[in-house]
């Protein structure tokens, strides 16, 4: 181990300065290194770094002196502000000195506030410091403070899953586990908002009413569970199903707007519904009419005028015998429900 230069009889070695200093540069007077500490080997990799020019491996924040390191630091005294030469860029402070015989300068380096970015980006740990640098006591800041943003970030993750656990309660109709118009309204604005196509089917039970007079409505209920479970199996995980009324529900595909497509999907959809539903030894039965309507029929879709149009299709499958499918077109109009209106009234008097 070499020493530095002695004066008053003390000697100082190299292996005490990276003890002591582990973040410390000697130079010569040709600005040539001499020694490093440990902690800046590590940061440059584990380069032997004697005899490479000291401006090869720092550059200067501000501007360059134009004098010599040596007497840049007897003139400019204690502080020195450099930058390391690597892909990171790190920022450090220096407190520069010339050492007795005027012919060797030593700086002493801190990372200052650059030292997280410093830590991650050169793999450093405590021991790379000093125990008396105040930049380790930095660091403990740090890891206390991610400690505790770790742990806030927990809670927040617990109080978000409740909450989110709310909000499908509210979002959700009780008794199909559908769901329910206002989740409906968020997805078809998400839909429009995506501008990506999507289709909206609207679908009402034939004969339910009749169930609910005949067998009552505990076996209405159990009739629009399983409307529900076959609604839910004859659709894709990205698509919805929401219940939109006592036998009305809506169902919204995303981007499927093949009329082949849903025209195979809506008649599982009539086929199964045609099964009779058991409940309490009897049978119950129902079917399905429905109107479909695809996004793009429009220039730019708008929600509330495609419901209206899926429901006058809805209407027209009704007017057609129910159990059926209609596609709406352009041009469709609301006469064929007038028809249909009157029609029932009639059927009522």
């Amino acid at each position: 181990m070499g020493n530095i230069e002695k004066e008053n009889g003390i000697s100082l070695s190299y292996d005490m300065l990276d003890r002591m200093m582990p973040m410390h540069v000697v130079f010569d007077a040709d600005e040539k290194i001499v020694h490093v500490g440990p902690t800046i080997t590590k940061v440059c990799q584990g380069r032997d770094l004697a005899g490479c020019h000291f401006f090869e491996i720092f550059e200067a924040r501000r501007q360059r002196p134009r004098a010599d390191l040596l007497d840049a630091c007897a003139r400019y005294g204690r502080k020195i502000y450099l930058r390391m030469r690597d892909q990171y860029r790190t920022s450090l402070v220096g407190s520069a000195t010339v050492l007795p015989g005027g012919r060797t300068g030593l700086i002493n380096f801190s990372f200052g506030i650059a030292v997280v970015e410093a830590v991650q980006h050169y793999d450093l740990a405590g021991s790379d410091f000093t125990a008396s640098d105040l930049t380790l006591e930095l660091l403990y800041l740090v890891e206390a403070n991610s400690g505790a943003q770790q742990e806030s970030a927990a809670l927040t993750q617990r109080l978000f899953g409740a909450k989110r656990a709310a909000e499908a309660d509210a979002a959700s109709d009780m008794l199909t586990g559908l769901s329910n118009r206002r989740v409906l309204d968020q997805v078809l604005d998400r839909m429009v908002a995506r501008n990506l196509p999507f289709t909206l089917m609207h679908l009402d039970l034939d004969f339910f009413k009749a169930v609910n007079d005949r067998l009552g409505h505990a076996a209405g209920d159990a009739v629009l569970k399983e409307v529900a479970r076959i609604l839910t199996e004859e659709t894709r995980e990205q698509d919805t199903v929401a219940r939109v009324g006592g036998d009305e529900f809506v169902l919204v595909f995303d981007q499927m707007t093949s009329k082949a497509k849903l025209s195979r999907i809506a008649e599982r959809l009539i086929e199964r519904l045609e099964v009779p539903v058991p409940f309490k030894g009897d049978e119950a039965r129902i079917s399905g009419s429905i109107g479909i309507v695809t996004s793009n029929l429009y220039d730019r879709p708008d929600v509330a005028q495609m419901m209206e149009d899926a429901d006058t299709a809805l209407y027209v499958s009704k007017l057609r015998g129910r159990a059926c499918y209609t596609f709406y077109e352009p041009g469709m109009t609301g006469d064929d429900r007038d028809a249909l209106a009157e029609e029932a009234r009639r059927a009522r008097a």
